[in-house]
């Protein structure tokens, strides 16, 4: 292995300061291991690895049915290994890992207790779920206008105001049904889909401290936001199977074309992929 992996000591790290067993500190040690050897050994430098390196990595897993158990796995090793790199002073904390919950911990039974049933708690687990199930960015949700919301879809503007279509499940339908019920007792002449309960626009210091604390009594990540949700509809997407491709559409990536919403899949193929693929999205 290359120097920079520096295995005995994360191995001590893993067994001595972890405490992790003989059996999970190998397989760590094994799966960071190959993920650098996916790139090769002496090519890769620390400070060039990024986001889009760990997918490269995952799809290259998902290509070779790996199962999502594994990947998951190996997800937790590099978080590991690169809060390891932190602590030893190797990397700085610029460039950390994407941090994203796990699925069993957004199941819809387990946030039930968490959202109160009043105007306040309907809008803010309409905010949490649309987050979690179209990936959209804080200022996308704020400015999201209620003619862009529809029973089977959302139109959002994000940066440069491009335009983008995501399609939404019927879960997600029945929370917006709910929310639009309470929103008509309160609204104001507002065209903005979400409101305080005064009838005022939202703002992001809110949305944020609303979604810190939802999602911090809902897992145990170190880092609580509205873009962790992002990375989470992201991953879990990855995970049951959504191409690279598709994301870019989802989520409106700044590689994509200014007027060409989709540059490979049409409305259609992105709702049956959605379907499939986003835990909220498949019909039991």
């Amino acid at each position: 292995m290359a120097p920079f992996f520096m295995h005995d000591n994360f191995d001590t790290y893993l067994r001595v300061e972890k405490r992790y067993s003989d059996h999970t500190a190998v397989a760590y040690h094994h799966d960071v291991e190959q993920f650098f050897l996916f790139y090769g050994e002496a090519g890769v430098e620390l400070n060039k690895i990024n986001h889009a390196s760990i997918r490269t990595w995952i799809v290259d897993l998902f290509e070779k049915e790996v199962s999502r158990k594994t990947i998951n796995r190996k997800l937790s090793s590099l978080r590991t290994y690169f809060k390891w790199l932190k602590k030893e002073g190797v990397v700085t904390g610029e460039k950390r890992l994407p941090q994203f919950a796990k699925e069993s911990e957004l199941k819809p039974e387990k946030l039930e207790d968490l959202f109160s049933n009043d105007f306040d708690g309907v809008r803010d687990r309409l905010i949490f779920e649309m987050f979690y199930q179209t990936g959209i960015r804080l200022s996308e949700l704020i400015e999201l206008k209620d003619e862009n919301v529809a029973c089977d879809r959302i139109k959002v503007f994000g940066k440069r105001q491009k335009e983008r279509i995501i399609p939404i499940s019927s879960e997600l339908a029945v929370f917006i049904n709910t929310y639009r019920s309470g929103r008509k007792q309160i609204v104001h002449n507002s065209n903005y889909f979400f409101l305080l309960n005064n009838g005022k626009k939202l703002y992001p210091k809110f949305v944020y401290r609303k979604i810190n604390n939802y999602l911090g009594c809902a897992t145990n990540l170190d880092k609580t936001s509205p873009h962790v949700l992002r990375h989470t509809f992201a991953t879990h997407l990855l995970n049951n199977g959504a191409g690279l491709e598709t994301l870019k559409d989802l989520l409106g990536h700044a590689n994509l074309s200014a007027t060409q919403v989709y540059t490979h899949n049409s409305f259609a193929k992105l709702t049956q992929i959605y379907s499939q693929a986003h835990p909220r999205g498949r019909k039991n």
